[in-house]
């Protein structure tokens, strides 16, 4: 992929709807500022399927990059030149790097983030695991857990329909997914790491079924924090990774694709998305 000298591209942007909650241009601009970039920028856009089309058509040669949050995930593919192997593998895009050429490219930092995420809490490799929840998110974390775990992985879904779709997603990334319906979504804590894909307010009342030595959770919400399941997790004495780690480690890695400069580090990042969080 070749991009044009970082100084020569100038904007970037989320889009996606809802997207006034998004924490993305504040971890962009730290980033911006952490190399220097004096002369970019970072917006946030509200972009859904409907507008999309019309938004991509306004792209200029100014654009060095997008970052795509809900409902775009998987509505953009058709609008690229080409994507990369990893976000073929779930069919969902969370970044888009325009090149010197005029070609759209499509990638997902969302894989690597959560498996970097995990890493930094000394979560390499798991005999199990189960995800909570289904939609690109989980398909994301099965991906991820293609790549550490050693055995099954248990979906926990309220349909068959999801059921359904997390195993066609299992056999497609190479995983044994079993899946379970959600009233059972309890027994995933018995498994040496959770991830909990679902939207807020969710796994609120499963918070009362943490047991007394849990594994690691790795819940992927960042607001409102901590969620009840990874307070009463934490209380617990389990590890907990947060929604805001994986936000983190997946911006450092799409900062790199959008402006060809070197990595920024993490705690750049953390610090100042921890500062927007707590309102400061």
């Amino acid at each position: 992929m070749t991009t044009r000298a970082a100084t020569e591209r100038r904007r970037a942007a989320v889009l996606g709807s809802p997207i006034d909650h998004s924490l993305s241009p504040v971890l962009h601009r730290a980033a911006y500022a952490e190399l220097g970039l004096t002369d970019w920028s970072y917006d946030r856009y509200e972009v859904d399927e409907i507008h999309l089309p019309g938004f991509w058509k306004g792209l200029d040669e100014s654009w060095a990059g997008l970052s795509l949050t809900m409902p775009l995930k998987r509505v953009v593919i058709p609008l690229l030149d080409a994507i990369s192997e990893t976000a073929a593998s779930v069919e969902a895009v969370n970044t888009v790097v325009l090149t010197d050429d005029g070609r759209r490219i499509g990638d997902n930092t969302d894989i690597p983030g959560m498996i970097a995420a995990l890493r930094e809490r000394g979560v390499t490799t798991v005999a199990s695991a189960a995800v909570l929840g289904a939609g690109a998110t989980a398909s994301s974390a099965l991906a991820a857990l293609a790549r550490i775990c050693t055995g099954p992985v248990t979906a926990y879904v309220r349909s068959g329909a999801r059921a359904e779709e997390m195993r066609g997603w299992g056999e497609r990334l190479g995983v044994e997914v079993r899946t379970a319906g959600w009233e059972r979504a309890p027994e995933a804590f018995r498994a040496p790491l959770v991830i909990a894909t679902t939207p807020a307010g969710s796994t609120d009342p499963l918070a009362a079924a943490v047991p007394d030595r849990p594994g690691t959770l790795f819940d992927v919400l960042y607001e409102p924090w901590p969620t009840p399941l990874a307070a009463a997790w934490s209380a617990r004495g389990g590890a907990v990774v947060s929604g805001l780690d994986l936000l983190v480690h997946q911006a450092v890695l799409q900062v790199e694709l959008m402006t060809g400069r070197p990595p920024v580090p993490v705690s750049v990042l953390r610090a100042a998305g921890r500062a927007a969080l707590a309102g400061d």
